[in-house]
């Protein structure tokens, strides 16, 4: 075959790859999310690139390997709202993230090294979940919190909640609640019981991260959903509204006039999938994973989440942007990273608490999962604070929450679009114009960089 012909085929390949990579209807590929990130984290996305550094939401897949450094934690959040969190030196495998035929769910985790703690929400019927090391394999089809740490040729279960019944090389072995076992991992002594649980420095994080996600998952935003994952994120950092003739929206706190939601993330390639949008902002998983972001003329930009949840999409749906407003590009060739920063963080009026300076133009960038009580409220007091000196005023003036959800009281939505005003959007046009993206590194915590 001529050289012409084969650069011709190529160039039809990407083109091909890139008609179908925004949506994954009718595809099996299944994705769950690397929902934080501490420290030196790093990914083997099963490129053939190898290991190299890991950022907050970043998509993984069927074969992805993480592994954290001395001093980082990262935490995995699964469709259900189970999540798998590792503290520093572990390793753990994906082996499988699949969708069966029936439609269920199978996934097996492999940890190498390390310790990690799993809180399993409870498989629905038909759906697959096991936890392997060494020759052990621990499948799980009841709720269970537990923990998992592999030293030397040694392996400790411990059974906060729930019970688990083990396989492999020891044979079968049934833990119960606030029980454990060591494995000899070399084979001499299969296992030992105890009737306790001895603690780990790790188990107050665990416990912290837990609270958080029991504290803002309960809200009114999962019933637009059938998935669990970024829900929590959703409530802390942002708030829903019942806009009519749209219905539910959600707009994130502390945006600024002129904000859209592609000004901070990543353009990264995935090997079957293509180019996938990566957001750095804490809550920026499940707006572009799914539904459709929408701009609403004098109110901004909101994630609507629409009716079909049977895909993912890669890039996400956009409508109705405002004549300014340029999208950024990913790269014209498949594998290199474009790291896209066009924030207009500044100087700006703003509120410190915590030891943390709240902006009206951040979106949540900087801010820590928890870190500052009633995000709602604090956000209004910031635009306050601009419109007290002249600033630009942010889109979330007037009551937006009375207050955070807690686990005794669910939020809800408000009726109507927030008493605002937006002078920056402009008339509002179908139509998208050239791109103009600028690349450097994201300065936030957890943020992608190269």
């Amino acid at each position: 075959m001529s050289t012409r012909k084969l650069a011709l085929l190529f160039a039809l390949t990407i083109l091909t790859c890139w008609l179908a990579a925004p949506s994954f209807a009718d595809s099996q590929a299944r994705i769950v999310r690397l929902s934080q990130v501490d420290g030196d984290v790093q990914i083997d996305r099963n490129t053939g690139e190898g290991y190299e550094k890991a950022f907050l939401n970043l998509p993984i897949t069927q074969g992805t390997k993480l592994r954290s450094g001395s001093d980082a934690r990262a935490e995995i959040e699964f469709e259900d709202g189970s999540t798998l969190r590792i503290t520093p030196g572990t390793t753990v495998e994906f082996s499988e993230l699949a969708l069966r035929d029936s439609g269920a769910r199978a996934t097996s985790l492999d940890l190498r090294a390390g310790t990690a703690y799993l809180n399993f929400k409870g498989a629905k019927s038909g759906q697959e979940f096991s936890l392997s090391f060494g020759r052990e394999r621990l499948p799980l089809t009841r709720p269970v919190h537990l923990r998992l740490e592999l030293k030397e040729a040694h392996a400790t279960l411990a059974v906060f909640k729930g019970e688990v019944e083990m396989e492999g090389a020891s044979g079968e072995v049934k833990l119960e609640k606030k029980h454990s076992a060591i494995f000899d991992l070399a084979g001499a002594n299969p296992y030992t019981l105890a009737n306790n649980l001895e603690p780990d420095p790790y188990d107050e994080w665990d416990k912290q991260q837990e609270k958080y996600h029991e504290q803002y998952s309960a809200s009114a935003a999962n019933g637009y959903s059938p998935y669990a994952y970024g829900s929590s994120d959703l409530n802390y950092y942002g708030s829903f509204y019942n806009i009519p003739g749209f219905g539910m929206m959600w707009q994130p706190y502390l945006v600024g006039a002129g904000w859209d939601p592609f000004m901070n993330g990543a353009w990264m390639w995935y090997p079957g999938s293509g180019y996938m949008w990566v957001s750095s902002y804490p809550w920026g998983w499940m707006p572009y994973r799914y539904g459709s972001w929408t701009y609403l003329s004098s109110y901004g930009w909101f994630w609507q989440p629409g009716s079909s949840w049977a895909g993912w999409n890669t890039a996400p749906a956009i409508t109705n942007p405002p004549r300014q407003f340029s999208f950024p590009r990913p790269p014209a060739r498949p594998g290199p990273t474009l790291v896209v920063n066009r924030s207009t963080l500044s100087a700006s009026p703003g509120i410190v608490q915590n030891r943390i300076q709240l902006r009206g133009d951040s979106a949540g960038l900087g801010i820590p999962r928890g870190s500052v009580r009633n995000l709602g409220r604090v956000s209004r007091q910031v635009e306050g604070s601009s419109a007290a000196r002249g600033g630009v005023q942010s889109p979330l003036s007037g009551p937006v929450r009375a207050s955070q959800p807690s686990p005794s009281r669910i939020s809800s939505p408000r009726s109507g679009p927030p008493p605002r005003s937006m002078p920056a959007g402009g008339s509002p046009s179908p139509r998208m114009s050239a791109p103009s993206s600028r690349s450097s590194a994201p300065s936030s915590q957890g943020s992608p960089h190269r």
